[in-house]
């Protein structure tokens, strides 16, 4: 008799966390292979895990060395920016100041570290849990909370969901909150920017939730038969927003997994420590500009925080689940590391966690300055009829002057 198979998470609300069937590496014991290497040769990549930082704070193996003091401690700082900033911002929420978030809590190693692989130019096309890419490529906080408050400073002219944002100066393509469309668009963009000879890369982005959409899978098939100068990120943050991800992993044993019936060089890296997230996506981006083709690399991390603001996490998991990730926290992996080194102390952590929010709330209060969602300044009713169509139509018009703006 045949029987319909439905995968389970391992542990339910109340049970006891356990990620036994995360396989951890050591830290520095995945080989970093040459950028111009065969992908049938790197199969066992896309089954690893490559991490840099030990259990003692030391970088080691392969894929360390890449990075000055100066550019961690950059790092250090844009990943406590991105906490912080989504503290606040959550905190907004809560207190009616925008309708919706979504916080990046044990993530922001992911976005950080790979917006400093890029060059000026390239174009992420990214989910809603990447905020990384634009704190850490020095987009202005202000302009991030004008958008989130939906206020007359909003650049998005109110058009948008709190947290979509957009910026092409920064690389940083629309978002859309229909899931996974813009995988195929970042494929599609990549091969634009080959047939004119251009030099600019670009990143997708999914969650491992996603995956499961047939866009997933067209994009791949685009950028492996066309050899699109795109790297193709999945974030795999254990959970989509109340389902774990052996829903959409399938049988396949891992995400990164996926890229390899379609000829694709796939890696799995620790999303949790900085170093190894830069060194892999410095290299999947090498690859990418010397036509050498896509790269698909899956971060292994763990969504801490509710999937958004209208999410109830306890629903569906235990409540201690994200302490017992054995991956740990990223902001305190890397703190660790600069202290190992010299170059950092507890007490100069402490004094930067309260400069940082100090700055936080002063962007805040400068925001709130124009207005929040229920107070003060909003976009004007014009705007929505500007922009749309580079000639304004006849029945466009008439709907302006109806309504009197």
């Amino acid at each position: 008799m045949l029987r319909f198979h439905v995968p389970e998470p391992e542990v339910r609300p109340g049970g006891t966390p356990d990620f036994s069937n995360v396989t951890i590496p050591k830290a520095g014991s995945v080989p970093r292979p040459e950028i111009d290497v065969d992908p049938r040769a790197i199969r066992d990549m896309a089954f690893s895990i490559i991490r840099v930082l030990n259990r003692a704070g030391e970088a080691v193996g392969p894929w360390a060395g890449l990075l000055t003091d100066e550019e961690l401690l950059e790092g250090l700082r844009n990943m406590m920016r991105l906490r912080t900033f989504d503290a606040r911002m959550q905190m907004a929420q809560r207190q009616g100041k925008t309708s919706f978030y979504m916080q990046h809590l044990g993530e922001e190693a992911v976005s950080c570290a790979f917006r400093k692989a890029l060059k000026p130019g390239d174009m992420n096309f990214p989910t809603y849990r990447q905020a990384g890419l634009l704190i850490a490529d020095g987009y202005p906080m202000v302009t991030m909370m004008n958008q989130i408050y939906s206020n007359e400073a909003d650049p998005l002219k109110g058009r948008q969901l709190p947290i979509m944002y957009s910026s092409k100066e920064h690389g940083f393509f629309s978002i859309s909150g229909n899931l996974a469309t813009q995988y195929i668009q970042a494929v599609g963009w990549a091969m634009a920017s080959a047939i004119s000879n251009d030099s600019r890369i670009a990143a997708a982005w999914i969650g491992d939730g996603s995956t499961a959409e047939s866009d997933f899978h067209a994009a791949l098939v685009f950028a492996s038969t066309y050899k699109a100068p795109v790297v193709l990120n999945v974030v795999n943050n254990q959970w989509a927003i109340s389902t774990f991800q052996g829903i959409a992993r399938g049988g396949s044993g891992t995400f990164a997994a996926r890229g390899l019936g379609f000829g694709i060089p796939s890696l799995r890296v620790d999303g949790n420590d900085y170093l190894a997230v830069h060194a892999v996506a410095k290299w999947a981006a090498e690859r990418a500009r010397k036509n050498l083709g896509p790269t698909l690399v899956e971060y292994v991390t763990y969504r801490v925080g509710a999937h958004s603001s209208s999410d109830d996490p306890s629903a569906y998991r235990p409540k201690a689940e994200s302490d017992a990730w054995p991956l740990g926290d990223p902001i305190i992996r890397l703190k660790n590391h600069l202290i190992h080194r010299g170059v950092w102390s507890e007490d100069r952590h402490t004094q930067a966690e309260a400069e940082i929010l100090e700055t936080v709330i002063a962007a805040q209060k400068e925001a709130e300055s124009h207005g929040t969602l229920h107070a003060g300044g909003k976009p004007s009713t014009r705007d929505m009829f500007e922009g749309v169509y580079a000639e304004m139509p006849p029945h466009l018009r008439r709907q302006r002057q109806q309504a009197g703006v």
